[in-house]
């Protein structure tokens, strides 16, 4: 029996279609990466105060919030992505991602802290909540790219 090449093409799109919805799934949406953004700065300039009822609510506010951002992000994710789709390169590129926006915050900080600036942890954060706020939905885009663009077969 031969499959026809028009049903071959169509069963070929709607497995396609439906690894773009199982990646799409569990990628980190943009609104987390923003979200992040805002509770890393909220608490590092909390801790920077030095006012303790304000170290408090910033504290509290942080892991309330990080703890609701990551339940939303993990309810919203039905299945998990196996390391063989993101493989050496997402896993890099995460790595990378990472690196370079704690490298740049500390040394940042350290240096604005040797030269006397104000609040120099908080002032430190703004280019690493910037990374996280830009970057983020970018390492999602790019990973995604990279998901999609492997063999249905995967290795064999």
């Amino acid at each position: 029996m031969t499959i026809p090449p028009v049903d071959a093409e169509l069963a070929l799109a709607e497995v396609q279609a439906r690894r773009a919805q199982v990646v799409d799934t569990n990628l980190v949406p943009a609104w987390f990466w923003y979200s992040i953004a805002g509770l890393i700065m909220l608490f590092v300039a909390a801790m920077e105060s030095e006012i303790g009822w304000l170290i408090a609510v910033g504290t509290v506010v942080y892991v309330l919030g990080l703890a609701g951002l990551i339940l939303a992000v993990v309810r919203k994710a039905r299945v998990q992505v196996r390391p063989e789709l993101i493989g050496v390169r997402g896993g890099l590129a995460i790595a990378g991602f990472t690196v370079t926006l704690v490298a740049i915050g500390i040394a940042l900080g350290f240096t604005l802290e040797a030269l006397g600036v104000p609040l120099p942890a908080t002032i430190a954060c703004l280019p690493v909540a910037a990374g996280l706020a830009f970057g983020g939905p970018r390492l999602m885009s790019y990973l995604r790219r990279m998901m999609l663009s492997r063999p249905l077969a995967g290795q064999r």
